[in-house]
């Protein structure tokens, strides 16, 4: 029976290992006020050492970043997405194309404008990709709320 239990943490203990391996990619969202019902959404991403993440024009191969914004009648979303970060370029035989990327951390920044003073939420998701120099990781989608508005 000893052997049994040790076993099953030990699978445990690898799955949970394997689950933080599998997830390198930290997200945060803020707002901040950057004009008369005018906000600057930043979207934050602290990348895992070792990994990179793909920019939103990453090349032919990976899927790059996608950034997409929910629906919200009180919002106006102003241009596209900026990114702001160390952004590198490599070329990558597994695709065989020349590849855009950010490690360590990047954030990407979206201007807002709001039709009234109201409170109201930005709501979007996030599509990204990572690699590292042996895997690359299926796109993952991650849900992002931010709040706006208010005197």
């Amino acid at each position: 029976m000893k052997k049994y239990y040790l076993s099953l943490i030990s699978f445990l203990a690898c799955l949970v290992a394997s689950a933080q391996i599998n997830n390198p990619v930290q997200w945060n969202f803020t707002s901040k006020k950057i004009a008369d019902k005018t906000y600057e959404l930043q979207l934050n991403a602290t990348i895992g050492k070792g990994w990179h993440l793909y920019a939103q024009d990453a090349g032919d191969g990976p899927e790059p970043t996608k950034i997409t914004f929910d629906l919200n009648p009180l919002v106006t979303v102003v241009g596209t997405p900026k990114e702001k970060g160390k952004l590198e370029n490599s070329f990558d035989s597994n695709f065989n194309s020349l590849l855009k990327f950010y490690s360590n951390k990047v954030t990407f920044v979206q201007n807002v404008k709001l039709k009234s003073s109201a409170n109201t939420v930005v709501k979007g998701t996030v599509r990204y990709m990572v690699c590292n120099d042996r895997q690359c990781l299926p796109p993952k989608d991650v849900a992002f709320s931010v709040k706006t508005g208010g005197k």
